[in-house]
């Protein structure tokens, strides 16, 4: 039996398993409120139930995080206040999200958590956090997928020049 085998629960996290899951948490508690503000801002009922669906994926997310941590003796990061609900009328025209800005900022949260996700199961030692972290990345590509047919039936996708010429080969 090698170094480290057996119930990985049993085995200690690494100072890189440690800070990658801590910032992970941080930032995905930081992300939650921001989107709870985003449900208070659109006006689009796909978007608004692809919001909540995504905050309540994002809330599991942090107590199986934070479970592990506290398990392993580790201080958690503080948790923003949830933002109340609002309706969008209040909020003056002026200092609304509108629903493409909400849906492009989210895709480009989703693909970085995708990234951090990425780079933690890269380096895990521990079987367990990586499984957990390769369900997080699943959940995350399942959901930009949705997104993307989200905002592109709404037209609110904006490519980048698309490049419809291709050069002739040369044969040498």
């Amino acid at each position: 039996m090698g170094i480290l085998s057996g119930n990985p629960q049993n085995e200690p996290m690494h100072y890189g398993e440690v800070f990658g899951v801590w910032g992970y948490l941080s930032t995905v508690k930081g992300l939650l409120v921001g989107y709870q503000t985003f449900i208070n801002h659109t006006g689009d009922k796909d978007l608004k139930g692809f919001l909540e669906d995504l905050t309540r994926e994002m809330k599991q997310e942090i107590q199986q995080v934070e479970e592990l941590l506290k398990v392993n003796g580790v201080a958690l990061p503080p948790t923003p206040p949830e933002r109340p609900v609002a309706s969008l009328e209040s909020i003056p025209v002026g200092a609304r999200f509108n629903d493409p800005e909400i849906a492009a900022g989210v895709a480009r949260d989703l693909a970085a958590g995708m990234v951090t996700c990425s780079q933690i199961i890269g380096q895990c030692i521990r079987e367990d956090i990586a499984m957990m972290y390769t369900q997080f990345h699943s959940a995350k590509v399942q959901a930009a997928g949705r997104l993307l047919r989200i905002s592109k039936e709404k037209g609110w996708l904006v490519p980048p020049p698309l490049h419809l010429q291709t050069p002739e080969l040369v044969h040498a």
